[in-house]
């Protein structure tokens, strides 16, 4: 049944490799907690899996995106048949606190990039991969995944394939296009011809995992004395919160962030609501 669901999941929604494999972790993990077929299984069985969890610290968000991927499961065995009902559909979702992600100010990401030792092996790389992180947005595993004929540097954008394999164009710009073309050059000999078109290697010529792109961005951070906790996303959220800050319309940053919703794009308009204020007065038709 898991094998069904997680093929469901890859060709019919298209999903990404990685929220396939989460979705299906959650779903054996509480199929495992309750030993019973889905066919008998019901509201009281899922919020007595919700409190379990809990009660092990897993966080309310957590909690939450778990109730998540259990609703979409259950949906898809009532689409087969399986079940009548969805049990999910009588459970609560906890209630969430507004999510406020970290950002970085423009100083602390140059001083990130800047601290990237060029002289050092793989210096040109570790700037180049962190350079594209913030003038794209991308996620952590569409910097890993990004391949050399999707970098268009003379006409300055990157092709991106995105969750759910959905593409988009994203600008570079000139200094994200300056660190690629340092970069090609010591670019490590890919060890097989399947990753001859991958951008970024390790130095055995295989794709740096997120992993390691996770380690990069940590240990950037703290040799430019950066104190927060950040990971690659947080580029993605400095990258955002700057074009809005700048004025940037919202539209335009959900088409290359490749939010499939614009609710989801609106968490960066708290950071500086005085730029939005000014905006809608000076376009406003009664100002």
């Amino acid at each position: 049944m898991i094998r069904d669901y997680r093929n469901y999941l890859r060709i019919e929604r298209r999903m990404s490799p990685n929220t396939v494999a989460s979705y299906c972790h959650d779903v054996e993990g509480f199929l495992a907690f309750c030993d019973l077929s889905p066919s008998v299984i019901t509201p009281a069985d899922i919020e007595r899996y919700l409190s379990e969890v809990s009660a092990r610290g897993l966080a309310k968000r957590s909690s939450a995106r778990l109730l998540s991927a259990l609703r979409n499961f259950f949906d898809w065995c009532v689409q087969e048949g399986e079940v009548k009902e969805n049990p999910c559909d009588r459970v609560d979702t906890p209630k969430l606190g507004k999510y406020l992600p970290e950002v970085l100010s423009v100083d602390e990401v140059t001083a990130i990039l800047e601290s990237v030792d060029l002289k050092k092996p793989y210096g040109k790389r570790d700037r180049a991969i962190l350079e594209v992180l913030y003038a794209c947005g991308l996620r952590v595993s569409e910097a890993a995944g990004l391949r050399i004929s999707h970098v268009h540097l003379d006409e300055g954008f990157v092709d991106v394939i995105g969750k759910g394999d959905k593409q988009r164009l994203v600008p570079l710009g000139d200094i994200a296009a300056d660190a690629i073309r340092a970069y090609l050059p010591e670019r490590p000999c890919p060890a097989g011809r399947q990753w001859e078109d991958i951008l970024f290697l390790n130095r055995f010529g295989k794709p740096l995992s997120r992993v390691s792109i996770f380690k990069l961005v940590k240990d950037q951070a703290m040799a430019a004395g950066i104190r927060k906790e950040i990971s690659p996303h947080t580029f993605r959220h400095s990258f955002a919160t700057h074009l809005i800050e700048n004025g940037a319309d919202l539209r335009i940053v959900q088409e290359m962030l490749g939010h499939e919703s614009i609710l989801t794009t609106e968490i960066y308009t708290h950071i500086d609501s005085s730029t939005w204020y000014k905006t809608i007065l000076e376009h406003h038709p009664r100002k």
